[in-house]
């Protein structure tokens, strides 16, 4: 007698299991799909909100378009980005300016924020407050900063004025308008404003570390400077270098508190691209030049972020 088995592929309950026509087939499909229609509202929302601005900047950046002279507005094509390149003097000069800001800005928050942070980070009498005190001008607006050290380098009411007083320094002195002090002083009133968020994030990546690996290492007979050499930096790194990144950013983009501060001045001294770019299109009027400044920013703001990252091997933890 003879039994006739039908194959696993003729089987109802497997057609039903993987037929692609099946009800279960047709549910997973679905499934799959489903989160990427939920978020695509808010992705086509973000692409709209990001490209428009940048291909309208672009578009700008072609023409000469000065809403002074509606008049002499036309196609130019590239003529505004050979102008900055070959004509422009001061393009050059807020570039060179920016790249200092930038290096001496990020380095020198780097230094004094994980100074901070790890002086925080240890246990002691009225710590909460000491955080506290260290985080509070992260929350000042950039406006009210530079508001409070316009008051400070007041050269008859600030702190200068009291300085000359007791014999340090002269009376009068004006470090906003003294080529020769004029950076260190903004310098320093960015740094009371950008320290706290290079402190911020390396004190909450120090609390993360296990305290058994200093343990461990002390036991060993690791001194100080061997557990921060090898337990504190290697776990800091990636927050080091996506903070400096973030930091580099936004100081190369800096417009409030040199605009407030200085004016770009003494004699363009502390002209910045962005801040030469907000002259252009704001003040001149002349949005054409103003985007294709802009457009060359961004370029040099990509290319550093792009290199910066695999130089840096973000994301690919300690060799």
């Amino acid at each position: 007698m003879t039994v006739a088995v039908a194959r696993p592929e003729e089987r109802p309950e497997h057609r039903a299991r993987g037929g692609r026509s099946g009800p279960r087939g047709r549910s997973g499909h679905t499934r799959r799909r489903t989160p990427y229609i939920l978020i695509a509202p808010a992705a086509a929302l973000m692409s709209v909100f990001l490209l428009y601005p940048i291909g309208s900047v672009v578009y700008y950046s072609l023409q000469r378009y000065n809403v002074t002279q509606p008049w002499d507005d036309a196609f130019v094509g590239l003529d505004n980005f050979r102008a900055l390149l070959t004509d422009d003097p001061l393009f050059w000069s807020s570039l060179g300016f920016s790249a200092k800001w930038v290096g001496v800005e990020v380095g020198l928050q780097l230094l004094f924020g994980l100074g901070l942070a790890l002086l925080v980070n240890e246990t002691f009498v009225a710590r909460g407050f000491a955080r506290a005190l260290v985080f509070s001008p992260w929350a000042v607006s950039g406006v009210l900063t530079t508001g409070i050290w316009v008051l400070l380098y007041n050269p008859t009411t600030g702190i200068f004025r009291y300085l000359a007083d007791i014999g340090i320094g002269h009376q009068g002195t004006a470090v906003l308008a003294e080529p020769s002090a004029v950076f260190p002083a903004v310098v320093v009133t960015e740094l009371w404003r950008g320290v706290p968020f290079f402190a911020i994030l390396l004190l909450a990546d120090l609390q993360s570390i296990s305290g058994e690996l200093y343990d461990a290492a002390s036991v060993d007979g690791a001194g100080r400077w061997q557990r921060f050499r090898y337990i504190t930096l290697p776990h800091l790194r990636d927050v080091i270098v996506l903070a400096t990144l973030l930091r580099a950013v936004w100081e190369f983009n800096n417009v409030d508190l040199l605009y407030t501060l200085t004016g770009g001045g003494p004699a363009q001294q502390t002209m910045t691209l962005p801040l030469y770019v907000a002259q252009k299109a704001v003040d001149a009027h002349d949005f054409g030049y103003g985007s294709a400044l802009t457009v060359v920013a961004f370029v040099i703001l990509l290319f550093f972020s792009i290199l910066y990252l695999r130089v840096s091997k973000f994301g690919r933890g300690p060799e």
